[in-house]
């Protein structure tokens, strides 16, 4: 999935994003391990989504923590 796509869901969407991710990683892994290689090329797809779901989460959570702190003088 494209980031700019991500960036329109809400946290909790994302965060069922992330879940769904896991899910299908897991299945993916199992049917490696028995020797179907089909999935390597999706397990990397979907190693990719996974890390641009937590890189806008940690953005936003960066974006909310600035927007907390008051503005410093120095």
């Amino acid at each position: 999935m494209k980031a700019f796509k991500l960036r329109e869901l809400d946290t909790n969407e994302l965060e069922l994003q992330i879940r769904e991710v896991h899910e299908q990683m897991f299945r993916l892994r199992f049917q490696m391990s028995t020797g179907q290689m089909e999935g390597l090329k999706k397990f990397r797809a979907l190693k990719k989504d996974l890390a641009r779901v937590l890189g806008i989460l940690r953005e936003r959570e960066l974006v909310a923590g600035q927007a907390a702190q008051p503005a410093q003088k120095g």
